[in-house]
């Protein structure tokens, strides 16, 4: 059956209208996103079966574009919709950092950090720069490395923080193994950078893991 011949209230695209986004499944919300199905099947029923294929949402979010491509009714065309969608969330994320102080909007800041930063396959470390009211100037990754770790120069971090004339800033770095328990190097470089920092008047307030989980905060587990 189409999906033209559902009652109005279980159509993906009604539901949302008349409940909100929150209320669907990851199939209907994926459905809406492909807009049609295959010879057989219905969007819903494609996207049932592509996230039975992927095993999670996230995986087919995160999914590189020769595997996102292998996958029946997907290809190069919705691959790119696809990135423009997330690049536009995480754009919105950042917009909203910026009109608000990043330590009265802790979880701002989370959830924009694991748009950026939890797909990474390897890991990779980044800087939030913030003016005096604690308002985000920029978003920066600074380093690339391995699965295993990232080599991180202080002094490109402070060349960064004078660049943007940052009172302030927030480190991160994820963990591609998933696990966001910051480690003993985790905490030695942090404090290091912070001694660095407060020599050119810039406070370090946080630096944040991230991993499959919320991301871990060095200042709540008071490493800071």
């Amino acid at each position: 059956m189409s999906i033209r011949d559902w009652p109005a209230a279980e159509r993906p695209r009604e539901k949302l209208l008349a409940q909100g986004a929150a209320s669907l499944s990851d199939a209907e919300l994926l459905a809406i996103f492909l807009r049609t199905g295959v010879a057989g099947r219905s969007a819903v029923d494609l996207a049932r079966q592509l996230l039975a294929e992927f095993g999670s949402l996230r995986a087919l979010l995160e999914a590189d574009l020769a595997t996102f491509s292998r996958h029946l009714g997907l290809g190069a065309a919705k691959y790119a919709q696809l990135q423009a969608v997330l690049e536009m969330a995480r754009r919105h994320l950042a917009e909203q950092l910026r009109r608000e102080s990043a330590l009265e909007s802790p979880q701002a800041v989370r959830d924009y950090l694991k748009a950026c930063l939890r797909h990474e396959p390897h890991e990779v470390f980044g800087c939030l720069f913030l003016d005096a009211r604690h308002r985000v100037l920029a978003f920066e990754v600074l380093f690339r490395g391995t699965v295993d770790g990232a080599s991180v120069y202080p002094r490109q971090v402070i060349r960064r923080a004078l660049h943007h004339n940052a009172a302030a800033l927030i480190l991160t770095h994820n963990h591609p193994s998933g696990v966001a328990e910051p480690s003993q190097a985790d905490l030695q470089l942090t404090r290091r950078l912070k001694e660095l920092l407060a020599q050119i008047d810039v406070r370090l307030l946080d630096h944040f893991v991230v991993g499959d989980g919320e991301p871990q905060s060095m200042a709540e587990l008071g490493w800071l």
